[in-house]
Formats: C-alpha cells, structure tokens, sequence
C-alpha cells in the first residue's frame, strides 16, 4: 500500500489523553540533559517549555500499515510550538492531532507531512499547539496538497549577540525515548539505523530542539519557563549522542530572536531557521 494524501488529511482527528504528574516532569528535564534543580526535584518543580512537544503525543504511528509510508525512512524535519497557558505540573490533558497538509516533493526526493496537535486541560482549555512537518524519504511521488510549504524564518546576517554550548550524554537517545514515549527504534537499534543511512543511532530531532530549548531558557530568560510563548525550528542535520550542541542567539525586534545550533565536534548545523518569542 501506497501512501494516498486524500486518505490521510481526511482521517478523523487522533485524540490522546495523557495523566501528567512530577516524575514525567523531571525524567523529560533528564532526557534533554538538565541538571538544574527547578526542573528536576519535586519542591518548587517548573516545567521545561519544550515539553509540550512531547505531551498528549499520539505515538510513532508511521508504523500503522494502513497509513502506507516507508517508516524507516522518515525524519523529523520541522517544529513549531505556540504556548497558550503555563504547562501544567500534573492533570489530565487531551490531544487532537489532524494531518494538515501534505507537499509532494517528487518521486526522488521524498514527502514532508504537516501534523498539528491542540493540547488542553480536560475541561478544554487551551494549553499549547504543536506543528510537526515529517520528511518522508521514501515516499514521493505520491501527489499532495496544492502550493508550497511556507519559508522558514531567516537567520540575521552577522556575529550572533549570544552563543551557549551544551553537551549530550552517550546514552541521550536511550534516555530522552523512555522521557519523550517516540519509541523509534532508529534512536536504539543499530541495524534500524544502518537501513536508515546512518552508522549508528541518531538522537531525536526533538531532544536536540529541546537542548536549543535550555540555551534559549539561559540566554534569553533568565531560565523563567513561563516567559517562552513561541519556539521554531528547521532540523537539517541529525546530532549523534556524545557530540556538543552550540546554539548562537541572534536578538530580533522587542521579544524576539532568531537562533542557530551546530554540533561543535563536527562542525555541522543541526538545527536551522530558530524563531523564539518570549516575554
């Protein structure tokens, strides 16, 4: 079977219902590499903005045959985050994630789907609304929505204003895939990841957007979640676990900054078109 985009963008929403307590809170600071105590102990606990791309999450569903996509092609390629109220420290929240559009890149040259997730309280309050574009490698030619996928935001011309390196451990993957719930099994198993292309398994695009995440919480906000209401990213290269991510800031308008990551060892950029908001 074949990936059919009609059948796709017209599948009924997913809802997801997730139970948030402390230990999720802490273990997803954990998996991203905090070590500050706001984020992981109980008393006085804050939730990391980025979180929320992980809550409510409907799991790795590129595995469900009906869908006809070539999972162990596919790769996370964009994110974009709209905080609308704090993130919770424990309650119920409900997912609804709905395939927005899908743009047919070409035969050789893949697919990229577009997913959003409305995030609430159980009494529908609104707490945050995740887009998620997937690069499907294995799977263009398959036809999709009309236009283009909309530019990414520019990154500014000159030295960045501030620039943050932080480290990941050896077993990151492992960690932030139990922290996260995207059991891929690229992010564990070599002979997944050798079928993928790469010689060994890649850290999620997630986790490394989170450590961009913490540099802009430190170098923007004084580590003040509650100030994030915005936060995007292209990813262009994947970051294996053990290597430095380097995130350069670039100050925008009043509230607004652009920003970059690489991995210092390589000297590749992993993270592209950054776009934070905050307060």
């Amino acid at each position: 079977m074949a990936l059919n985009p009609d059948t796709l963008l017209n599948l009924p929403p997913i809802e997801t219902r997730q139970r948030i307590a402390p230990f999720q809170i802490m273990l997803y600071a954990l998996g991203i590499g905090a070590d500050e105590l706001q984020f992981t102990y109980e008393e006085g606990l804050q939730v990391l903005p980025t979180m929320a791309v992980t809550m409510a999450y409907p799991g790795f569903i590129w595995r469900d045959p009906t869908l006809g996509v070539d999972w162990r092609k596919i790769l996370h390629a964009e994110t974009g985050l709209i905080l609308h109220a704090p993130l919770p420290t424990e309650g119920e929240l409900v997912g609804m994630t709905r395939f927005e559009a899908v743009y047919d890149k070409g035969a050789d040259k893949g697919a990229m789907v577009v997913q959003r997730r409305d995030i609430a309280l159980a009494d529908g309050t609104p707490v945050a609304t995740i887009r998620n574009t997937t690069y499907l490698r294995g799977d263009g030619g398959c036809g999709g929505s009309p236009g283009s996928q909309p530019a990414p935001h520019a990154i500014p011309d000159g030295a960045p204003d501030r620039v943050v390196s932080l480290g990941t451990r050896p077993d990151q993957a492992l960690l932030y895939r139990l922290a996260s719930g995207d059991m891929n099994p690229l992010h564990a198993d070599p002979e997944v990841a050798r079928a993928a292309g790469f010689d060994r398994p890649i850290l999620h695009g997630l986790a490394t957007y989170g450590i961009a995440g913490r540099a802009l919480l430190r170098a923007l906000v004084d580590n003040d979640p509650a100030r994030i209401r915005r936060l995007d990213a292209r990813f262009s290269a994947p970051v294996f676990p053990g290597e430095t991510i380097e995130t350069s800031i670039w100050r925008e308008a009043e509230g607004k900054a652009a920003f970059r990551a690489r991995v210092v060892e390589r000297d590749r950029v992993v993270l592209n078109n950054g776009y934070v908001e905050f307060q």
